[in-house]
This record gives C-alpha cells, sequence and structure tokens, in this order.
C-alpha cells in the first residue's frame, strides 16, 4: 500500500518570509509580523531566511551528527536516552500517537547545557544532558548551535506577540531557563516495498511553541495542506518554522499547528536537525484572547504540558511507568 501522495510545494501554501526587518526599524518589523501572522492563522508554517545563524556553525552540527549516527551501536548506546529524555532514542522507540507504527528514525536530544554535569536535574529542574566521547567538540558546537536557534525563536515570538496586538514580550516573559530542546535526527532510506503506513515520523503535530528545523538536501518533510499533503523541500539558507500544539494553545487557536510526516523515499540516509523553542518550565500558559472571545482552554504551565507529551510518544517512558506500577 502506497502512502497518499504529496504536491510539490506552492509558495503560497507554505511562504518564505525574509526576517532581516525584525529588530530594525518599527515598520520593518510590522511587515514581518503581518506575513508571520498571515502563515501562523494559514497553515502554521513558513520558512525564514536572514535568519543569522552562521552557515558554519549549521555545517558542524550536521557534520557531528553524521559521525555519531556512523558509529558502532555499542557506541551510540552509551548515551541512551536517560530519564530526562536527554541522548539517543533508539529505532523504534518513538511512535507519535497511539496505534501508529514506530517511526523510523533514531535521533540524539540535549537541551540547556549545565557546567555541572549532575546526574539529575538542577534546582531549576533544568535535564542533564549525555554527552558522547565521538565526535570530539560535540558538545561546545551543539551547545552553541541550541543557543543560536533559540534566539532566533525568541525574536519570532516576540514579533508574534506584536502581530496579535499584545506586549512584545508576551510569550518571552521566562526564558532564563528554557526547556527548549534540540534534536539531530538519522532517517534511514524506507524500503520501496515498505507499508503505507510506515513513516519517517508518522503524521503528528508538534508539541511545544515553535519548531524551527533545518534540512539535509534528501528532503522528504510533507505538511498537510487545505487540499492534501505538500511537500516542504529543502531551501537552502532557511528554516521551516511551525507552530506547535502550546503556542496554538496560548494564541486561543488563532494560530495553527497543522500536522506534519516524513517519508524517506529517496533511496538514501536523510539527516534533520530541529530545535523545539520552549520557555522555562513554570511559564504558565494563559491564552491570549481577543476582545469578547471565550479563552478555549484552562491555565497550564508549560513543563507540565511537554512532559505528558513526552510521556505517551515514547516507548522507553511508558516501560519505565509499567514498571513503577508493577514494584
Amino acid at each position: 500500500m502506497a502512502h497518499a501522495p504529496a504536491t510539490r510545494i506552492d509558495i503560497a501554501a507554505i511562504p518564505v518570509i525574509d526576517i532581516a526587518g525584525l529588530g530594525a526599524d518599527p515598520a520593518a518589523g510590522a511587515a514581518v509580523a503581518a506575513q508571520m501572522l498571515a502563515a501562523a492563522e494559514a497553515t502554521g508554517f513558513f520558512y525564514v531566511r536572514n535568519h543569522g545563524v552562521p552557515q558554519a556553525l549549521i555545517d558542524s552540527v550536521f557534520a557531528m551528527a553524521a559521525d555519531f549516527f556512523a558509529l558502532p551501536e555499542a557506541a551510540r548506546r552509551q548515551v541512551a536516552v536517560n530519564p530526562w529524555h536527554r541522548g539517543l532514542v533508539q529505532a523504534g522507540e518513538a511512535r507519535m500517537y497511539a496505534g501508529a507504527r514506530p517511526d523510523l528514525k533514531e535521533s540524539f536530544i540535549w537541551g540547556l547545557d549545565s557546567a555541572t554535569d549532575a546526574a539529575a536535574p538542577d534546582a531549576h529542574g533544568t535535564p542533564p544532558n549525555q554527552w558522547p566521547q565521538a565526535p570530539a567538540g560535540m558538545r561546545a558546537a551543539f551547545t552553541a548551535y541550541l543557543d543560536a536557534a533559540n534566539a532566533v525563536g525568541w525574536r519570532l515570538l516576540r514579533a508574534f506577540a506584536a502581530s496579535l496586538g499584545v506586549a512584545e514580550d508576551m510569550f518571552v516573559r521566562r526564558i532564563a531557563h528554557p526547556t527548549s530542546r534540540g534534536s539531530v535526527i538519522h532517517y534511514p532510506p524506507q524500503p520501496p516495498d515498505a507499508a503505507g503506513d510506515q513513516f519517517g515520523v508518522s503524521p503528528h503535530t508538534d508539541w511545544g511553541c515553535l519548531t524551527l528545523l533545518c534540512q539535509d538536501a534528501t528532503g522528504g518533510l510533507e505538511v498537510r495542506g487545505h487540499d492534501g499533503w505538500v511537500t516542504a523541500h529543502p531551501i537552502p539558507g532557511t528554516y521551516v518554522v511551525n507552530v506547535g500544539d502550546l503556542l496554538a494553545r496560548w494564541s486561543n487557536d488563532r494560530f495553527r499547528s497543522t500536522p506534519h510526516r516524513v517519508v524517506n523515499r529517496s533511496g538514501r540516509q536523510r539527516l534533520s536537525c530541529a530545535v523545539f523553542v520552549d520557555p522555562d518550565r513554570d511559564t504558565p500558559i494563559v491564552p491570549v484572547t481577543r476582545p469578547g472571545e471565550a479563552a478555549r482552554y484552562e491555565p497550564v504551565t508549560c513543563g507540565a504540558y511537554v512532559q505528558s507529551r513526552f510521556d505517551a510518544a515514547f516507548a522507553y517512558r511508558q516501560r519505565a511507568d509499567d514498571q513503577k506500577a508493577a514494584g
């Protein structure tokens, strides 16, 4: 059985927005924010160019990711995912919704780094990372990359707040210890005879506020548009940005969190790097409403919401819960 086909991207479906104007003069910033608002309301996806993250840093992260995933399995498993969702998530460990086949991918996940290398979360609830011994320099490069991507995310969230006519810092008031995560993801080529319900990543929405995705040249990301699936093919020098469920909730569903998937039909491996931009764990998510509009959701904290989604999606967390219940 074949996957539902996807048509090649139309610029009207997923626009490319130049964000160089953010932080420039007010008129330029307002024009960028208006484009972002239109994209968030229409599909929840857009590309950004002139984002300011050095290409050399991006290239370094992809090169190190390729080297890491090329290590023998025993070496990769030395940093197997810990109870706080940091480290290697092996193939077969991720399932985006109940009943789906496990995703055909493996990923390495990291977050805000601690100089203490503690074995448990710090006083702010920041989980410990797990860094492999090889490739050399991975910790420094990945930490620098997460910082740079977060900075882009904060700029975008400020612009989103401005586009809604609320205080510009509405979404970034608590970012001293963000729960943002980075994930480099390795997709092996899918066999030509793979079942139609087997995906690199099955159709899903992201859980947090914003996702910034950098793709290699292989392609495979597809977004569900108004008239079916469209390809979000790689565009050099850009990020694919999408609204997650938490920001949709925060905007009282004015922004769309749109299903997307990965199907690697290329016949070769695919690498991508996603940064999930989220504020501090204790940030209250209270829907921003327009005059006369009722809130559709009860308040929730960022940490509690994202944690609940982790617990539902990853097999290692479900096994841990079963072991606790049995004990």
